[in-house]
């Protein structure tokens, strides 16, 4: 039986890497049924709509997703897909796992952390207006709701993981309203798993303790403008966004995604590492249930990192994205 899945692959440098992993899942023997639409711009050119009505009901469907980047205008134009999504089908926790592949020389070898982020409130939510001319107010709602949930989300998946440590990150002692809501949330959520340590720490000193030592880290969970800024650092640890997976989970959906920006100055180029988006499909077919099938994708592209010959620019090699997606395939096969 195959699976359906909503297929989004966004702008610029997209189409690419995202053609070239559907081509490596359908290389693993897997069926796929694949419903694929535009969003943001191009979607809009076409359908007058920057979130087509199909793609949405395609996502009620089949209730998985698997997206490239679609561009977000900066201080101005239609606001992100990314968040409307998000805030549409209640994917509530952005889960990214921060791990290092082979021989990609770092600062820091051997980084194994697991950043969950709230995903649809707080000040990332975007909810703005203009007071008077040169007065504009952007409002951060935290609810009890929300936050209880996305500390019941990380603290479930420590357990089941093996983990055995998480932060809460916060600004309480400066929103102690709001944060404070959210740091209770949490504490009341750790008292149900007291064979996992829990600690809290304030935002601005994370960055710099991460900085210095992100050894001391396990798992952290926080609110969404946080785990934005935060995950963002923390892929620097692994050879940055171009190397990282995102999912975002709900009761319901989930959606799949390579968090690094669209690229317009090399789409059509063939040279964009689709590694981001290949590792954000592996956690796409855990979450159907197709472990085998991740585990040899995820052997072949260690392989191919730690055989160095058939690596993308930004990696240091000089391979295409195709070509990358032949040497995975090639891997696999033997």
């Amino acid at each position: 039986m195959a699976h359906k899945i909503t297929l989004i692959p966004g702008d610029g440098i997209g189409h690419e890497v995202v053609k070239a992993v559907v081509r490596i899942l359908e290389a693993t023997g897997v069926k796929f049924e694949w419903e694929s639409f535009a969003a943001g711009a191009e979607a809009y050119e076409k359908y007058k709509e920057y979130i087509p009505k199909e793609l949405v009901e395609s996502i009620e469907r089949t209730r998985v997703g698997l997206k490239g980047p679609v561009t977000t205008p900066v201080g101005g134009g239609f606001a992100s897909i990314n968040v409307a999504l998000r805030q549409k089908f209640e994917l509530y926790a952005n889960f990214r796992p921060i791990k290092n592949l082979p021989h990609i020389p770092t600062r820091y070898p051997d980084v194994d952390l697991i950043i969950v982020r709230e995903n649809t409130e707080s000040l990332y939510s975007g909810l703005e207006h203009e007071v008077v001319p040169g007065v504009v107010e952007s409002l951060k709602i935290i609810t009890e709701k929300a936050s209880t949930r996305i500390a019941k989300f990380a603290f479930k998946y420590a357990r089941e993981n093996q983990r055995k440590k998480i932060h809460a990150i916060h600004k309480a002692n400066i929103m102690k309203l709001s944060d404070g809501l959210f740091l209770r949330c949490c504490r009341n959520v750790a008292k149900d798993y007291p064979e996992i340590t829990y600690g809290e720490h304030i935002v601005d000193n994370t960055c710099m303790q991460l900085v210095m030592n992100p050894y001391q880290y396990d798992t952290l969970v926080m609110e969404n403008l946080y785990g934005d800024i935060i995950s963002d650092l923390c892929a620097a640890f692994v050879g940055g966004l171009g190397l990282v997976p995102s999912a975002n989970l709900g009761d319901h959906c989930a959606i799949f995604e390579a968090v690094h920006g669209s690229a317009p100055d090399i789409a059509g180029k063939d040279i964009a590492n689709p590694t981001a988006v290949l590792r954000s499909s592996l956690l796409m077919l855990r979450h159907l249930g197709e472990n085998e099938a991740a585990d040899k994708i995820r052997t072949a592209l260690y392989n191919v990192y730690s055989h160095r010959e058939k690596l993308t620019r930004d990696v240091g090699g000089s391979a295409g994205t195709s070509e990358f997606a032949d040497s995975v395939i090639a891997e696999m096969q033997k």
